[in-house]
């Protein structure tokens, strides 16, 4: 005779935060997919989606990072248009020979120190000067898209030599090359997370900030490296976003930033700290970018789009709340 306990692994399944979302990403796809066949399910789009995702896609990872302990990085789009402005800055005013390889090496480094620095300063904010995680890198976002407008006018920067184009538009083995990035970052977050030190760590500040303290874990250090690397794939988004346009400017990505934090939360992460796996976070950018591609094929605007996916992160919150009731009574 079955009795409660005996749960079928289907049920096992569904009954994880990543089964739910599997099941969420699969019945988006066959939704889309009812209601514009001919063009959702086209390999075309299929490729449009894979070197589209990637670019909002790591600044998630990036968010997830920083909630799982507990604090967010409200700053990671200003991080990716900075650190791109000044690489198009070195693109575009320093000579290379050929097409441009060398310089663009030089460019991707600059970049990469720049978000680097600019993680460092959130980290700084939040650990040595005990700033709250929302309000301190909501100003530095500030801060950055000010400097981002200051070194342009506002304008957008192109010119770029040949060789820019290739992170956000060649393929690997036929692979979209963004694509390969994000699959490459996504599993090294994922090994950072749950074969480290530092990952035991972060998830265990993110459960219990009080019992890490009295396990004797350097706090500042640890929330230091975490925005850090927040930092870095902010600016390695920044790279991708500026190889898709060919150009770099101080606004790009507007949107990104609402959709990174409800790739978090839909994914499963803890906006609270603790709780969060790369996986959930790999599904929800499938099921977001399916619910994109198809709201877009069917002729929804940008501002509706902004509406759902708003009222989305409203509504997952608010299921994750009751959960969250019902498992404490």
């Amino acid at each position: 005779m079955t009795t409660a306990t005996q749960a079928t692994p289907m049920t096992r399944l569904f009954a994880s935060t990543e089964g739910r979302l599997a099941l969420i990403t699969l019945v988006v796809f066959v939704l889309m997919s009812a209601l514009s066949p001919d063009k959702f399910l086209s390999l075309q789009n299929f490729t449009s989606m894979a070197f589209q995702f990637p670019e909002f896609a790591i600044l998630a990872l990036a968010m997830t990072l920083t909630m799982l302990t507990g604090g967010i990085d409200l700053s990671v789009v200003g991080i990716a248009n900075l650190s791109a402005i000044v690489a198009a800055m070195i693109l575009t005013q320093v000579t290379g020979s050929g097409d441009g390889v060398a310089v663009l090496m030089m460019a991707y480094a600059a970049a990469l120190a720049v978000g680097l620095v600019a993680g460092l300063f959130n980290g700084v904010l939040v650990a040595t000067l005990g700033l709250p995680p929302i309000l301190a890198t909501l100003g530095s976002g500030l801060i950055f898209t000010g400097i981002a407008i200051a070194l342009t006018g506002g304008s957008a920067m192109m010119g770029f030599p040949p060789a820019t184009a290739w992170i956000g538009n060649a393929t690997l083995l036929g692979i979209p090359a963004p694509l390969v990035l994000f699959a490459a970052l996504a599993f090294a977050m994922s090994l950072l997370l749950t074969r480290t030190a530092f990952g035991v760590k972060v998830r265990m500040y993110g459960a219990n900030p009080l019992a890490a303290r009295f396990a004797a874990i350097n706090i500042d250090a640890m929330l230091i490296k975490v925005y850090v690397i927040s930092g870095a794939l902010g600016a390695i988004a920044g790279m991708v976003v500026m190889s898709r346009a060919n150009s770099a400017k101080a606004d790009y990505g507007s949107s990104y930033l609402l959709l990174a934090v409800l790739i978090a939360v839909l994914g499963g992460v803890n906006p609270y700290g603790g709780y969060g796996r790369v996986i959930g976070v790999v599904l929800a950018v499938l099921s977001m970018q399916f619910l994109s591609s198809g709201l877009n094929m069917i002729g929804v605007s940008n501002f509706a789009r902004e509406l759902i996916w708003g009222s989305l992160l409203i509504f997952v919150m608010i299921v994750n709340t009751w959960r969250a009731k019902g498992r404490r009574s």
